[in-house]
């Protein structure tokens, strides 16, 4: 189906690539999947777009990855080849977008913002709603695995970054995106840490002290996907920075980090988790569209779309199969 077909029902004319966002035919919405069809009540997945970055120490541009990744994903095809079936048939709804506190606001900062995430995670998912959180900086993702640490006391986190995020601080910031990881184990019960290849000499001794599994990126794919499964819980929160792939596709983030991970070789990880545990929720943060080429936010869109695929792929099989 093209976009024009997807939001209005019927052929329309595919606008030039800058009018989209403002051609008043086609929504502001995740696969510009029409917002009357794809409400919330009548959604089982929730895209949360959260523009958040304040701590970013390198480069800059994370603010902007939200809006990026949903304007690229009205250029995708609905049909999932790897899946045989439409993961948007369960729907997905396009959550406004949550903003930071105006300021200047007491209590402000990450750690605030944080708190927002956790707010809006749990209203979410207490209406039986998968949210995948777009970022912005890796900071969010502790309010998200927060909200679903309460209702899931023994709740696995498997990070995707090529850095560690074990900092207790950074430069002056407990919530840093450095110390993303850090704070996830102030609420999850274990954590899984892959494709990482840069981290400080006091994250490993935490790392081995706190047994987070790691699974470091060599110089050769990461093959073991069943070490990876085991290590983790029956429900699993997914946090995928996008510099845990090769800086040779995924130039577009804000700390690129060479020799990372393929498409395939993360998706293969990913769909065994979909597969032989149950997602939660999950994030894809730390898109910087300005440092990479469009097909940055492309491939940042297409692994959403596969997040909510791998995650809902029962739930998809019985909707097609009620609709057969």
């Amino acid at each position: 189906m093209t976009e024009g077909e997807r939001a209005t029902g019927g052929p329309h004319p595919d606008p030039l690539p800058q009018e989209r966002g403002t051609h008043p035919a086609l929504p502001d919405t995740f696969l510009i999947l029409d917002p009357d069809e794809h409400t919330l009540d009548r959604s089982r997945c929730v895209v949360l777009p959260v523009p958040y970055e304040e701590t970013t120490s390198y480069r800059k541009g994370t603010r902007r990855g939200p809006e990026a990744i949903i304007r690229a994903s009205a250029e995708m095809e609905d049909y999932d080849v790897e899946l045989g079936c439409e993961p948007c048939s369960v729907g997905i709804h396009t959550a406004p977008t949550l903003e930071a506190p105006l300021a200047p606001e007491p209590n402000g900062g990450p750690e605030a913002m944080a708190g927002r995430v956790r707010e809006a995670v749990a209203s979410y998912a207490a209406q039986g709603k998968l949210v995948g959180m777009l970022g912005g900086e890796h900071s969010i993702t502790s309010g998200a695995v927060a909200a679903h640490a309460e209702r899931h006391p023994g709740l696995s986190v498997l990070f995707f970054d090529a850095q560690a995020d074990l900092r207790d601080d950074y430069q002056g910031w407990s919530h840093s995106h450095a110390c993303a990881a850090r704070r996830t184990l102030d609420h999850a019960s274990s954590l899984t840490l892959v494709g990482v290849r840069s981290m400080t000499g006091e994250e490993a001794a935490f790392a081995q002290e706190r047994g987070v599994a790691l699974f470091p990126r060599g110089a050769e794919p990461i093959a073991d996907v069943d070490a990876i499964v085991d290590t983790l819980g029956e429900e699993v929160y997914v946090s995928f920075d996008l510099d845990a792939f090769d800086p040779s596709f995924m130039s577009a983030v804000g700390t690129p980090e060479p020799g990372g991970m393929g498409w395939w070789e993360a998706l293969r990880i990913l769909r065994a988790v979909g597969e032989r545990r149950r997602i939660v929720g999950f994030d894809v943060v730390e898109l910087a569209p300005d440092e990479g080429p469009e097909a940055c936010a492309y491939t940042a869109a297409k692994l959403v779309y596969k997040l909510f695929g791998y995650a809902t792929a029962y739930a998809v099989a019985e909707v097609e199969g009620h609709d057969a």
